[in-house]
């Protein structure tokens, strides 16, 4: 009997300290910290992000997150649920974006702001507000590892018929042949070294004939270039004498500007009065025709003056003197 009571105060004594230490780790884990709730809604995989897992804002620690579940509301897409400090400045820019840290696979909620405001998202069924959730920099690059593979896949190909047997033939052709004109130029290059030194190539013999020629051609071309400078400087002084004031050429100009003032002056005066002369003499002329017209037909008129003359014998009209007389009577 007195063996089951040390028992019985053993099995208390130990509850009792395990409640007074879950009671102190329950103290001393205390969150005193006021919190707001919001809700994320990803169609990517969340591999790495636990509950717990905490919230940073810019890099700095301002909650943690809370659950992670489907979300009811779009099918495929995982919902999260944070915890964010209200002394967190959280604004209608803010988005959220899944970091990782290191090698270790771990995840947490980063949260930024953009550079101008985002449309807000209607809230979930709890009537807790959402944020935008981003791809990560690693997603994207998870994304684009099929295009990458498929380009590196390409790449090996061309490398492979780049490095095939018979381009590597044609390789090994092409370096031999580079040695050949390697040696061929050495040879070359040997053979000019020995010409020069004995003085035995003729080309090289005639060069200094062939320079003196050049010189002697070089000058002659230089005699013709200052003879034509100076005949171009004759014809210059000759145009600018014939161009000056009093040459020639202005000469020429006045006579001509005088010459069609005259001409102007002959058709604007001159003109209409031998047009008028000449019409006063063909009236002239008419008049002289008339009277010598007159004067044929009745030349007595020159005596008698225009009046009708008596009829003369034979003429109608005639009358004898005597008849006349004894009529008077």
């Amino acid at each position: 009997m007195e063996n089951k009571s040390h028992a019985l105060a053993a099995g208390i004594f130990v509850i009792l300290v395990a409640a007074l230490l879950a009671g102190l780790g329950l103290w001393l884990t205390r969150d005193k910290t006021d919190y707001r709730y919001f809700e994320l809604s990803s169609k990517e995989s969340v591999t790495g992000l636990q509950p717990q897992a905490a919230v940073r804002y810019k890099g700095v620690s301002v909650g943690k997150v809370t659950s992670i579940g489907f979300d009811p509301e779009t099918s495929g897409n995982v919902r999260i649920r944070i915890a964010v400090n209200e002394n967190a400045p959280i604004s209608n820019t803010t988005f959220a974006t899944l970091g990782y840290q290191g090698v270790t696979g771990l995840a947490h909620v980063q949260l930024d702001d953009a550079d101008s405001p985002i449309e807000p998202i209607p809230p979930g069924e709890d009537g807790i507000p959402r944020l935008p959730l981003q791809s990560s920099q690693f997603s994207q690059i998870a994304e684009q590892i099929p295009n990458i593979m498929v380009q590196v896949n390409e790449a090996t190909r061309k490398l492979n018929t780049l490095l095939g047997d018979e381009n590597q033939k044609n390789f090994s052709t092409a370096i031999a042949q580079l040695g050949e004109a390697a040696g061929n130029v050495n040879v070359l290059v040997k053979r000019l070294d020995n010409t020069v030194a004995t003085k035995l190539d003729p080309a090289l013999a005639t060069m200094p004939g062939l320079a003196k020629d050049a010189q002697q051609t070089l000058a002659s071309l230089r005699t013709a270039g200052n003879s034509a400078a100076s005949a171009a400087n004759d014809i210059g002084k000759t145009v600018q004498g014939l161009t000056q004031d009093g040459g020639p050429v202005k000469e020429i100009a006045t006579s001509a500007q005088s010459l069609a003032a005259a001409a102007d002056r002959f058709g604007r005066v001159t003109l209409p009065r031998l047009n008028r002369a000449a019409e006063e003499t063909g009236r002239a002329a008419y008049r002289l025709g008339r009277t010598a017209d007159s004067i044929s037909d009745n030349p007595q008129s020159l005596i008698y003056g225009n009046g009708t003359g008596s009829a003369g014998p034979g003429e109608p009209g005639f009358v004898a003197p005597a008849a006349a007389a004894a009529t008077a009577k």
